[in-house]
């Protein structure tokens, strides 16, 4: 038991911030995926920005490994962990693309992925990408229809904006059935995709400047949140697991921390990502042990 009852805890790999920060400066990742695991965390999550523009790095913005590839590797040395894409961008991939490696991940992990997926804001990465921004809705759409059509494992065709396939198959299915989708972003529309084409839904924490820099919406305080957990779960009918980014989490004043998961928890809240901020293997796993001791245990 955790905590917040039945609340799991998500680790996501420090992000290393500006052009020169070291994307593995927190640790060595098969000895820090070795450790989340040891310490009792649940996942653990990568984001993705493939070619970041360099004004938002120079302005606070960070590098980060490609997802799939990061959590394949963490994948071989751990056994439990569930292995959250925090987020993928829809939009950069060929949904079939995007379909396979999550499916590969799947098979190889044995069943452990979450793709968490979003539509994306950079407009600098679109284009470099070769991406219309203003498409990015539109191929997000794509992506969750084309997505569990794949992991079927049975032919089907799909007529997109840019690709036709026509009585296609993709052979070795995933694990799970489907692989779970959870859905990032606050609007209305992020909402709507988690509660009608999802398992789960990522509303984005960090304040208005963090929103207006995502373009989604500002999110209020966990009365909010609880309102619009509620509102959600009426909407699709079903239980949807939602994870919410838990910022300032550490072992000092712990009674306060737990107050805060408890909270998040009655809410409606079942998963809470957590990351340490380090930027050293000592200080990593020192973060990783003492919270594992401290909400784990």
């Amino acid at each position: 038991m955790t905590a917040a009852g039945a609340m799991r805890f998500i680790y996501h790999y420090p992000e290393a911030s500006g052009p020169d920060g070291d994307a593995l400066g927190a640790g060595p990742l098969a000895e820090v995926a070795v450790a989340a695991e040891r310490a009792g965390f649940d996942g653990l999550s990568f984001s993705e920005h493939p070619v970041p523009g360099a004004r938002w790095l120079a302005s606070g913005g960070h590098q980060t490994l490609d997802p799939f590839v990061a959590l394949g590797y963490a994948a071989a040395v751990t056994t439990r962990l569930r292995l959250l894409t925090y987020l993928a961008v829809a939009p950069y991939r060929n949904p079939f693309l995007l379909a396979k490696a999550a499916a590969t991940l799947d098979l190889l992990s044995g069943g452990r992925v979450v793709v968490g997926l979003g539509a994306g804001y950079q407009k600098s990465e679109f284009h470099a990408l070769g991406v219309d921004f203003a498409e990015r809705n539109a191929l997000f759409d794509e992506a969750l229809d084309v997505l569990p059509l794949h992991w079927r494992g049975e032919p089907f065709s799909y007529r997109g904006r840019h690709f036709s396939a026509r009585d296609v198959i993709a052979r070795p299915r995933p694990v799970q059935d489907p692989i779970p989708i959870w859905v990032g972003g606050n609007s209305r529309l992020a909402r709507t995709r988690a509660a009608e084409r999802a398992q789960g839904w990522m509303p984005m924490s960090g304040g208005p400047q963090l929103s207006a820099t995502a373009r989604t919406p500002a999110l209020g305080g966990v009365a909010e949140l609880a309102g619009a957990i509620t509102a959600l779960r009426e909407s699709a009918g079903r239980h949807l697991d939602v994870v919410f980014s838990y910022h300032g989490a550490n072992t000092d004043s712990p009674d306060r921390h737990r107050e805060a998961f408890a909270e998040l928890a009655g809410a409606g809240v079942t998963w809470t990502l957590v990351s340490s901020g380090t930027g050293t293997t000592a200080a990593t796993l020192e973060f990783l042990d003492g919270f594992g001791a401290t909400y784990l245990s």
